[in-house]
C-alpha cells in the first residue's frame, strides 16, 4: 500500500432548491479550475434569510486533491499551489 499526501481547500456553493444542490454546484464548479478532486466533506450547512423565507442554501465543501511526486498538488491550476 503506497502513502499519500493531499490538500485540502474549502469552497461553498449556493442554490436556491437544496443543500444538496448547492453541494454538487461547490465541486462542480470547484472541478472546473482544479484537476484530480478525490473526496469532498461537507462541512457545514446554512441558509439564507430573506423577508422570513429561505431564499438559499449553501453547503461548505473541503475538497482534497492528491500532492504529487514532483512536488506540486494534482490540482494545482495554472502552477499555483494556493487554489
Amino acid at each position: 500500500m503506497s502513502e499519500s499526501v493531499y490538500k485540502v481547500i474549502e469552497v461553498v456553493g449556493k442554490s436556491t432548491e437544496s443543500w444538496e444542490k448547492a453541494a454538487t454546484n461547490a465541486v462542480e464548479t470547484a472541478a472546473q479550475g482544479l484537476r484530480n478532486l478525490r473526496i469532498a466533506e461537507i462541512s457545514k450547512l446554512d441558509l439564507k434569510i430573506e423577508n422570513g423565507k429561505v431564499a438559499a442554501y449553501r453547503a461548505r465543501v473541503a475538497l482534497s486533491f492528491k500532492y504529487l511526486d514532483n512536488h506540486k498538488f494534482s490540482g494545482d491550476f495554472e502552477g499555483h499551489s494556493d487554489f
